[in-house]
């Protein structure tokens, strides 16, 4: 012995073998199952046409087998003509609105006006404006200085132009 091997175990008796199955599970349990088989193939032996064997032999002798005609017809309804229903929305129409401004303008007949104007003064002659857009509405606007119509207060920057 070496110094690296086990020690073997001391002697033990080897483990009795497994007791052998009995011959008789062997016939519990094949037996059943074949005479189970056997009667399920009788069963289905026996359940052919319903009729007995001597009939099947006298059919199978007497005649031979007619051919077999089918005729399908087939009937189709004429189609019914489509219906097409076209409909077209129409835009509402939009209103129309109509603004009228009325400005009278009098223009006096003196000479006073028109060239020589000092920046002080109105324009000269009887029409004034309250304010740009009646200027506009008259189709006066922009409104220089000596122009009839023209005001200081049409004139925000000072330039001599005023509803710039």
């Amino acid at each position: 012995m070496s110094w690296n091997q086990p020690v073997p175990p001391p002697y033990q008796p080897p483990a009795p073998p497994a007791p052998p199955r009995p011959g008789w599970t062997r016939k519990r349990v094949l037996l059943p199952s074949a005479f189970a088989v056997l009667l399920l193939g009788a069963a289905i032996g026996s359940s052919g046409d319903g009729g007995s064997g001597g009939e099947t032999k006298v059919a199978a002798a007497g005649a031979q087998a007619a051919p077999t005609v089918t005729a399908t017809a087939t009937v189709t309804a004429p189609p019914e003509p489509a219906v097409t229903r076209t409909v077209t929305a129409e835009p509402e129409p939009v209103p129309t609105v109509t603004e009228t401004v009325r400005v009278t303008v009098t223009v006096g007949g003196s000479g006073g006006g028109g060239s020589g104007a000092v920046e002080g003064e109105d324009g000269g002659g009887s029409v004034s404006y309250a304010n740009c857009s009646a200027a506009r509405a008259a189709g006066a606007a922009p409104v220089r200085a000596g122009d009839p119509g023209y005001g200081r207060h049409l004139d925000r920057d000072g330039d001599g132009v005023g509803c710039e």
